[in-house]
């Protein structure tokens, strides 16, 4: 007759430490006959804990805060060179700037319009074009301002351009030597890129290529399916028009374009 040995039980804990019990062993009847001993009760193993990753934290949308509606029309400049953004082609000098009281640094405005500018994807994927950032005072070809409602509205209305929603001037536009970058949209995006959670980086990114592509002499462009990407010369601030966001001129290597508008 053989022994039977009681199992050992396991329990665990919160926090992943394990514990075990063990029965006391029985004592075996006088037999006739070989006795077995009985088995020693399994070993408890602690589970190695378990590497949880973060959930990666949802895009930013848009700003919050206040931000002004306008301001003095004076600007502060990035007064720092920046590197050659492209590999062949003409040069073009830009300088940028931000309006006093604007709540923006200078500087980090600067960083974001260069990493728009630079690819890849940008307007210096052709390799017939490059860009650089110049000091203030340096020969210039043209200059990004980052300006207030108010201020942006002026000075595109100068240049021919009005656009205004609920009385209050609205998208970015492009001068002659100017491409003018509204301040509430910086801020804040658009609704329709919010409401299908477009990062307000990207949109950012599609507003510098979009004014800086009307500097570089391209116009305006349509949805060309929809579904498709949306071309970066298309008015994705005012409409999508089934088309998906897209802040980029060239994509896969290539010149990307919809039928003119």
């Amino acid at each position: 007759m053989l022994v039977a040995a009681v199992g050992a039980a396991v329990a665990m804990v919160a926090g992943g430490t394990g514990v075990g019990s063990g029965a006391a062993d029985e004592v075996a009847p006088v037999v006739s006959g070989p006795v077995v001993a009985p088995s020693s009760p399994a070993p408890v193993r602690t589970p190695s804990p378990v590497a949880v990753s973060p959930s990666p934290a949802p895009p930013v949308l848009r700003e919050p805060g206040s931000r002004p509606s306008t301001g003095p029309g004076r600007f502060g400049y990035d007064d720092r060179a920046g590197p050659v953004l492209g590999s062949a082609g003409d040069l073009r000098r830009y300088r940028v700037a931000v309006e006093s009281g604007a709540g923006v640094d200078a500087g980090e405005f600067a960083l974001a319009v260069r990493t728009a500018l630079a690819g890849p994807g940008s307007w210096v994927d052709s390799g017939r074009l490059r860009l650089r950032q110049v000091e203030r005072s340096a020969r210039h070809d043209f200059t990004v301002y980052l300006a207030t409602a108010g201020t942006a509205g002026r000075m595109c209305a100068a240049g021919g351009v009005d656009i205004r929603v609920g009385g209050r001037p609205y998208t970015s536009c492009r001068a002659p030597g100017r491409v003018i970058i509204n301040l509430d949209r910086w801020r804040l995006s658009v609704p329709h890129f919010v409401e299908a959670d477009v990062p307000l980086s990207l949109y950012r990114t599609y507003v510098v290529n979009h004014e800086v592509g009307h500097e570089l002499g391209n116009r305006h462009e349509r949805c060309p399916g929809r579904g498709e990407p949306a071309p970066v010369m298309m008015q994705q601030t005012l409409f999508l028009k089934g088309c998906v966001a897209n802040p980029w001129p060239y994509l896969d290597g290539r010149r990307y374009q919809g039928p003119p508008l």
